[in-house]
């Protein structure tokens, strides 16, 4: 037995390797597809450009010009996503109405929706999931072709994904509440909008502004993304800059990128505490 143990330390060992292989072997294909070539990083041009730009990327731009122009775009980002979140909540808002269940007048009693109504629900949470289904950035693209390069192709596609996300996230906080009081509210007569009012939210306002100054984190950090593509804002300075290797000036707009999710996020915190 010892002597086994000696020769076989790992009883497992064939079948780790034939995982292994197989790794190997599925993996190769996928490098091979995405054009995966590390070796380019070691390329003498490569190298020479990367540490001209580590070099000023040490020393972060400072010229008082500079800076200016970058808290002017940061308050455009900041702008881009406030606005797109904004236009988001309006359809969002209502649409959480339209597929939340909870909210649905014509159950009460049977406990059944009624199938002109489900109709409705379901294909509004089609149109909802395919906003949400495209990633913004996407979005982004198609608009700056429609609108021009700008700000305004960075509001609408904020607007557009995050209306589906948004409503898909409110419904489902309103379903998981205590349905007590919202029913009651319903059987009694009430309208939906003093029901939501009165019977969902004092259950769930605290977890809706929550994910709402979350997504507002998202759609800052998403409207610098979009820059890349000429939607505007800081990202669109970013990629010239980085276009041009000017290090010290990304460096500069990268510390501006930190900051302002920093804020955002303290935002967050306080919205939080003072509901909690």
């Amino acid at each position: 037995m010892g002597r086994n143990a000696v020769l076989h330390p790992d009883p497992a060992w064939r079948t780790r390797l034939t995982a292994a292989v197989v790794f190997i072997l599925l993996l190769y294909p996928l490098l091979v597809a995405a054009e995966f070539k590390p070796w380019l990083l070691f390329d003498a041009q490569s190298l020479r450009a990367a540490g001209g730009f580590l070099r000023d990327f040490l020393t972060p731009e400072t010229d008082p010009e500079f800076l200016a122009m970058v808290l002017r775009e940061t308050w455009q980002t900041v702008a881009i996503a406030t606005a797109g979140l904004t236009l988001a909540l309006i359809v969002a808002i209502p649409a959480t109405f339209v597929i939340s269940e909870r909210l649905s007048i014509s159950r009460l009693g049977t406990g059944r929706i009624r199938p002109m109504a489900g109709i409705v629900r379901q294909i509004l949470r089609w149109i909802l999931m395919v906003l949400r289904s495209v990633p913004e950035l996407v979005w982004a693209l198609l608009f700056v072709r429609i609108v021009g390069l700008g700000p305004t192709a960075g509001v609408l596609a904020i607007a557009l994904s995050y209306s589906g996300m948004l409503a898909k996230v409110y419904a489902e906080i309103l379903e998981s509440s205590d349905a007590h009081a919202t029913d009651v509210l319903l059987a009694n007569g009430s309208g939906r909008l003093p029901a939501l009012l009165y019977g969902a939210l004092p259950d769930s306002s605290a977890e809706l502004v929550s994910y709402t100054v979350y997504r507002w984190e998202c759609a800052i950090r998403g409207s610098a993304v979009m820059g890349f593509v000429g939607a505007g804002g800081l990202g669109q300075r970013l990629d010239e800059s980085t276009k041009m290797m000017a290090g010290g000036e990304v460096a500069t707009m990268l510390i501006m990128f930190v900051l302002l999710v920093a804020g955002a996020d303290l935002v967050s915190k306080l919205l939080r505490r003072r509901i909690g």
